[in-house]
């Protein structure tokens, strides 16, 4: 328990007999003894009393919380508090490539008119993937030739180069004397 070597309860017995001397060693040793008696008798009245506690407890509230933990799940939980109107969980469960673009696509004024009175047919556009893999995506554009400079644009504001004069204040009118 407290891991004493016998070289070091010797020296322990060296430095008590030159400490307390000879003469009151063995008093001191009973006194001790006694001191360890006590504790033991105060340790196993309180372990009683411990054991009279949860025997009157009955451990109802023990078991009713142990059963409440088993029966927490922890997923619902966890789900409810990140995704409480479900649009996550629906959004990993549907199909995205099940949705109907064409119902959903409404071409901009004047798109149809001139592609489709040269062709002639009004047929619906045809569904746009979500997702081209980059073996079937078509190249990107070329850049436009290079014309020549760009013209700058105009500002958006352009501040007066001097502030007009006032008009001359009014002088005035003489005070008649009476």
């Amino acid at each position: 328990m407290l891991d004493l070597a016998w070289s070091e309860i010797a020296l322990i017995g060296v430095v008590a007999l030159v400490v307390i001397g000879p003469k009151d060693l063995p008093e001191a040793i009973r006194g001790l003894a006694r001191g360890v008696q006590k504790l033991r008798r105060m340790a196993g009245e309180f372990q009683s009393q411990a054991d009279e506690l949860v025997r009157e407890a009955k451990l109802e509230e023990v078991r009713s919380s142990i059963n409440e933990i088993r029966s927490f799940n922890i997923k619902d939980t966890i789900e409810k508090a990140v995704d409480s109107d479900g649009t996550i969980r629906k959004t990993f469960t549907e199909d995205p490539l099940k949705t109907d673009y064409a119902s959903s696509y409404t071409p901009p004024a004047g798109a149809m008119e001139g592609a489709g009175a040269a062709a002639g047919s009004a047929e619906p556009p045809k569904p746009v993937p979500a997702f081209i893999p980059p073996a079937y995506a078509p190249p990107p554009p070329l850049p436009p030739a290079a014309a020549g400079p760009e013209p700058v644009p105009a500002p958006a504001f352009v501040p007066p180069a001097t502030a007009a004069p006032l008009p001359p204040a009014p002088e005035p009118a003489p005070n008649p004397k009476t």
